[in-house]
């Protein structure tokens, strides 16, 4: 009997840990400005605290979200994104922001997930098409959205917008962490560094090797 009790409590003590650790937890002060110097700080989310008495208006503002970023490269977007990097108030709070800019049709913000966090995007300017792909079994979520429009990519998910307008399209989108990370899938696979071995991607993708090689010799454009 007592090998059943002490069961139950195991399980419960490791779903209790689950859930506790699913994401990052709260502060446990008003706000933790990240600086780059050690020195008389304290390490919290991967950055140094800063004393609060010294936080200014700086470490919570940017400037700057205005300017069109520009979209001149071979996927025809550019993303600006704000994040602790650059406004160090954010650090612990769990949230950043980004613009996006797409060229007339065919600017694409490619095939990409966020490993930390989830977006929500609003439409400013233009038309997307934009979507994800769920877990298995990989079903396609699309929709075409217009000025004023709002989508949710849930976390970690495939997902891309395209512009199917004939003028420039200007989005921003919310992410649910300080540094969501970005992984832009045909970057991570044909462009990695060290390169994947080439059977491995022709099995996978079921491609004969000398079209691998040729798209691992291609240049991977980067529009963050």
């Amino acid at each position: 009997m007592k090998g059943i009790h002490f069961l139950v409590a195991f399980v419960l003590l490791a779903l209790s840990s689950s859930f506790a650790f699913a994401f990052d937890p709260s502060p446990l002060q008003d706000f933790c400005v990240a600086i780059n110097d050690p020195k008389d700080g304290v390490f919290v989310n991967g950055k140094f605290c800063r004393d609060p008495m010294l936080a200014t208006a700086n470490d919570f503002s940017f400037s700057g979200l205005n300017i069109p970023g520009n979209t001149s490269n071979q996927v025809g977007s550019n993303v600006t994104l704000i994040n602790v990097d650059k406004i160090p108030g954010l650090n612990t709070l769990g949230i950043s922001i980004a613009r996006i800019d797409f060229s007339p049709y065919g600017g694409l913000n490619p095939p990409h997930i966020h490993p930390r966090a989830t977006e929500i995007l609003v439409v400013l300017e233009g038309t997307l098409y934009v979507g994800f792909v769920t877990s298995n079994p990989n079903r396609l979520i699309t929709k075409v959205l217009n000025a004023g429009d709002v989508f949710v990519f849930p976390i970690g998910l495939i997902h891309f917008q395209f512009n199917i307008g004939n003028t420039n399209a200007v989005a921003i989108a919310g992410l649910s962490s300080q540094n969501p990370g970005v992984i832009t899938i045909a970057n991570a696979v044909f462009g990695s560094i060290p390169p994947i071995n080439p059977d491995v991607l022709a099995k996978a993708f079921q491609l004969d090797k000398n079209v691998v090689n040729y798209l691992q010799k291609q240049f991977w454009v980067n529009n963050h």
